[in-house]
């Protein structure tokens, strides 16, 4: 007799490749693209207020990174689900607050940074909020489920001989 304790449940787990080779994939498609990024936010504040400047760039980005990383970076093969776009625009909005308050917080400091120092505090928040992302994104947003397709079993409770009897 098959023991009820033995079904093996349907839980979420990582997508795509191990933890490192999708963390560097990335670093190298989301980094790179963070630094195109850091560079065209204040290219754009020349003409707009730096934080309209800022969520411009930061819905550009997250649309491109989304699409690559479901393709590339966590292997799915295709392109990213509505709600996957979603999911991956609140990762993004929480990283647009943490640069746009860190930038806002040294513009307080520092009432005229220089480009370098600026990019400095930016690149370190933008950082920062891309590594609670990528766990977003690799444990939530991209994780796949085991046995997606397969009917879910519940296991039947058989009355113990004790139960029987009383």
């Amino acid at each position: 007799m098959k023991s009820p304790l033995a079904s093996t449940p349907q839980v979420a787990t990582s997508a795509g490749p191990g933890p490192l080779a999708s963390f560097l994939k990335f670093v190298v498609l989301g980094g790179g693209i963070g630094v195109l990024s850091s560079l065209a936010v204040p290219l754009l504040a020349t003409a707009l207020p730096w934080a309209v400047a800022n969520a411009v760039i930061t819905v550009v980005s997250t649309l491109l990174c989304t699409e690559l990383h479901a393709r590339y970076t966590f292997d799915k093969k295709r392109s990213a689900h509505w709600r996957e776009h979603w999911q991956s625009a609140g990762s993004a909005a929480a990283g647009y607050l943490a640069t746009s308050i860190a930038v806002s917080v040294l513009h307080l400091l520092q009432p005229s940074p220089g480009l370098l120092t600026e990019q400095i505090v930016y690149l370190t928040a933008s950082g920062l909020a891309g590594t609670a992302r990528f766990l977003l994104l690799r444990l939530h947003t991209f994780a796949t489920r085991h046995n997606r397709d397969t009917p879910r079993h519940v296991p039947q409770r058989t009355p113990s001989p004790l139960t029987i009897a009383a």
